[in-house]
Protein backbone atom coordinates (compact mmCIF):
# COMPACT_ATOMS: atom_id res chain seq x y z
CA UNK A 1 0.00 0.00 0.00
CA UNK A 2 1.37 3.40 -0.99
CA UNK A 3 1.41 6.33 1.39
CA UNK A 4 1.76 10.05 0.73
CA UNK A 5 5.40 9.97 1.84
CA UNK A 6 6.64 6.94 -0.11
CA UNK A 7 8.76 9.32 -2.18
CA UNK A 8 11.04 9.62 0.87
CA UNK A 9 12.27 6.06 0.26
CA UNK A 10 13.75 7.28 -3.04
CA UNK A 11 15.61 10.23 -1.56
CA UNK A 12 19.38 10.54 -1.80
CA UNK A 13 19.27 11.33 1.92
CA UNK A 14 18.34 7.73 2.78
CA UNK A 15 22.04 6.81 2.53
CA UNK A 16 23.18 9.53 4.94
CA UNK A 17 22.81 10.27 8.62
CA UNK A 18 19.77 12.45 9.38
CA UNK A 19 21.91 15.02 11.20
CA UNK A 20 23.63 15.75 7.86
CA UNK A 21 20.45 17.57 6.86
CA UNK A 22 20.13 19.51 10.09
CA UNK A 23 23.49 21.32 10.09
CA UNK A 24 24.59 23.95 12.55
CA UNK A 25 26.66 26.00 10.11
CA UNK A 26 26.88 27.17 6.52
CA UNK A 27 29.42 24.51 5.58
CA UNK A 28 27.01 21.82 6.71
CA UNK A 29 24.23 23.41 4.68
CA UNK A 30 26.41 23.26 1.57
CA UNK A 31 27.22 19.58 2.19
CA UNK A 32 23.52 18.76 2.49
CA UNK A 33 22.66 20.80 -0.61
CA UNK A 34 25.27 18.89 -2.65
CA UNK A 35 23.62 15.61 -1.65
CA UNK A 36 20.20 17.00 -2.51
CA UNK A 37 21.43 18.10 -5.93
CA UNK A 38 21.78 14.41 -6.89
CA UNK A 39 18.34 13.44 -5.57
CA UNK A 40 15.62 12.12 -7.89
CA UNK A 41 12.86 13.49 -5.63
CA UNK A 42 14.33 16.93 -4.87
CA UNK A 43 11.28 18.82 -6.18
CA UNK A 44 8.80 16.66 -4.25
CA UNK A 45 10.89 17.07 -1.10
CA UNK A 46 11.02 20.85 -1.43
CA UNK A 47 7.27 21.11 -2.06
CA UNK A 48 6.61 18.86 0.96
CA UNK A 49 8.71 21.14 3.19
CA UNK A 50 7.02 24.26 1.84
CA UNK A 51 3.49 22.86 2.16
CA UNK A 52 4.15 21.72 5.72
CA UNK A 53 6.04 24.88 6.76
CA UNK A 54 9.02 22.85 7.92
CA UNK A 55 11.39 25.40 9.39
CA UNK A 56 14.43 23.30 10.28
CA UNK A 57 16.99 21.56 8.14
CA UNK A 58 17.73 21.29 4.46
CA UNK A 59 14.82 19.92 2.43
CA UNK A 60 14.73 19.71 -1.35
CA UNK A 61 18.11 21.40 -1.52
CA UNK A 62 16.87 24.50 0.30
CA UNK A 63 17.86 25.83 3.68
CA UNK A 64 15.38 27.31 6.13
CA UNK A 65 16.16 30.82 4.89
CA UNK A 66 15.80 29.84 1.24
CA UNK A 67 12.42 28.18 1.90
CA UNK A 68 11.18 31.33 3.66
CA UNK A 69 12.18 33.37 0.59
CA UNK A 70 10.35 30.96 -1.71
CA UNK A 71 7.19 31.18 0.38
CA UNK A 72 7.41 34.96 0.50
CA UNK A 73 7.85 35.12 -3.28
CA UNK A 74 4.77 32.93 -3.67
CA UNK A 75 2.83 35.28 -1.42
CA UNK A 76 2.37 32.70 1.32
CA UNK A 77 2.03 34.06 4.82
CA UNK A 78 4.43 32.34 7.17
CA UNK A 79 2.83 31.53 10.51
CA UNK A 80 4.48 33.18 13.49
CA UNK A 81 4.72 31.01 16.55
CA UNK A 82 4.00 32.84 19.76
CA UNK A 83 5.57 31.85 23.03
Amino acid sequence: METANDWMDQGACRDHRPDTFFPSDGVGVEVAKRICATCPVIDTCLEYALANHIDHGVWGGASERHRRRILKARGVRIPVLSE
